[in-house]
């Protein structure tokens, strides 16, 4: 009896048993889990391309668009007010994935995406250039690019590409096409005709302007709705809209409006090694336009360091027009109508954003597609602006470390503590949408991809692309005197001046 109650006594009680089953559970369970996650995991890497990425089962009729790329009409959704507009949302990290908009390189638009885009340019640039400023703006919502192409851009391995591209129209410069220029309208009035006969830069701004006459046509056969004539140097900056959307922006424009003023934002770059401007550059000098009138005219000294005049190159920004009857250019940078004066407005907080001399074989680069004499005389001849006059002679005349000392002195924005004042001020800026979202098309392969699809597009029909020792565009008849008076064309002018304050 004593034996039996001494068993009884040594027995734990049941809740320490079941403490102990608990614990030894416990600790398996802890022991397992992170070996089946690891089995798991490896299990999904081992398997590779057959799980299906959430981004590749993306639909474009979904809700998750890019801001400004869904066709419904976004002037009445009051869903776009959850959209946030800042950068990280937009633009997300970088990765590949960051672009649930991203579905294929060709960004195939709706066919009822409002209102329709189209930008046109005249360049000679290559592939480096052209395609991520092409794509950029494709992002940001337009749908159409009309590129007259001559030099580089025009040779089969870059035109081939351009051809590729959808909503893409490339149009060569050959005598064919200087043919049918000279019989175009502008070409045979006044309002244009002092920029005629001169070289460089007066030259390149006549092309233009017959350029963006041609685009007219091309922009209202193709149903578009905007057109704006940009350099393969300029990005458009959407600021102030809802959304970071060029579309956004026009939606938000009245209905009454012609043409759409955005005032430019010179880039200010901090180094002297600059390879890829659309990426490396952050801080831009801000426009006039967009600034207090005595923080301008207080810090004209400190931000010219110098140079002739506030910015380097022109000041008068670049400006959109709503298509419609009786449209014509007015040079480069402005646009007109016969039957009526254009019913204009100047944005706020939008801007050109000007990459002028961000590399320092800018220098070279201009110098070399200019025959001018560098004298102080010639180069007024073929330059309309200071700054490009003093560069042209620097490059023509100096030594490539003089040129590089000048470079330092004239374009760099070496001085920190000058350049923290400048920002603190206003007069500089920094923006970083523009410089995100080119490097996350880098990154996700988009280039790669135009380069690589080239090779499947219609077979390239070659043309000869060359400068005719007496083009037509130079032998063009004295103009006659017309009774009509017409505005004349705006050329690239600078901001004002301390005197005009």
């Amino acid at each position: 009896m004593a034996g039996l109650l001494t068993t009884l006594r040594q027995q734990p009680p049941s809740s320490a048993v079941n403490h102990q089953s608990f614990t030894a559970k416990l600790i398996l369970l802890l022991t397992f889990l992170p070996l089946s996650l690891a089995l798991f995991a490896f299990f999904l890497q081992w398997r590779g391309g057959d799980v299906l990425d959430p981004i590749s089962r993306w639909s474009p009729d979904e809700s998750r668009k890019f801001p400004g790329m869904d066709s419904s009409s976004l002037a009445t959704s009051n869903q776009q007010l959850s959209v946030s507009s800042d950068c990280s949302t937009l633009v997300g990290h970088s990765t590949a994935a960051s672009f649930p908009y991203f579905r294929d390189w060709k960004f195939k638009f709706n066919a009822d995406l409002k209102p329709k885009i189209c930008i046109t340019t005249s360049t000679s640039g290559s592939l480096d250039q052209i395609l991520p400023w092409m794509f950029y703006h494709k992002v940001i919502g337009v749908s159409n690019f009309f590129l007259f192409v001559e030099g580089k851009a025009a040779t089969p391995p870059i035109s081939k590409v351009l051809q590729s591209i959808p909503g893409v129209k490339v149009i060569f410069r050959n005598r064919e096409l200087e043919k049918q220029q000279a019989k175009s309208r502008i070409w045979n009035e006044t309002w244009l005709s002092s920029f005629f006969y001169k070289p460089c830069n007066y030259e390149l701004f006549v092309k233009q302007s017959l350029n963006m006459e041609m685009a007219i046509v091309m922009a209202r056969d193709a149903g578009m709705d905007w057109i704006l004539h940009l350099d393969t140097d300029e990005l458009i900056h959407p600021g102030g809209a809802r959304e970071y959307s060029l579309r956004r922006l026009f939606l938000d424009v009245p209905a009454n409006v012609d043409m759409v003023i955005f005032p430019n934002y010179e880039g200010s770059v901090e180094r002297d090694d600059i390879k890829d401007p659309f990426v490396e550059v952050s801080m831009f000098k801000k426009n006039y336009d967009h600034l207090p009138k005595d923080t301008y005219f207080g810090l004209y000294k400190e931000s010219t360091r110098g140079n002739p005049n506030y910015f380097m190159t022109y000041g008068n920004g670049k400006a959109a027009a709503r298509i419609q009857d009786h449209l014509r250019p007015n040079g480069a940078h402005r646009w007109h109508n016969y039957m009526k004066t254009p019913n204009e407005i100047k944005l706020e907080e939008a801007a050109v954003l000007h990459y002028t001399y961000a590399r320092f074989s800018d220098l070279t680069s201009r110098r070399d597609r200019c025959g001018c004499k560098p004298t102080r005389e010639d180069v007024k001849r073929c330059f309309m602006l200071d700054f490009d006059r003093s560069a042209f002679i620097i490059a023509s005349t100096a030594t490539e470390e003089e040129m590089l000392n000048w470079y330092r002195e004239h374009v760099v924005w070496t001085d920190k503590t000058l350049n923290l004042k400048l920002l603190r001020k206003g007069i500089l800026t920094r923006i970083y949408a523009p410089m995100t979202i080119i490097q996350e098309l880098r990154e996700s392969g988009v280039f790669d991809s135009i380069i690589g699809k080239a090779a499947e597009a219609v077979p390239f029909h070659s043309r000869k692309v060359g400068r005719n020792a007496e083009s037509q565009a130079n032998a063009r008849k004295v103009l006659e005197t017309v009774s009509t008076v017409q505005e004349l064309a705006v050329p690239p002018l600078s901001p004002p001046v301390m005197h005009d304050a």
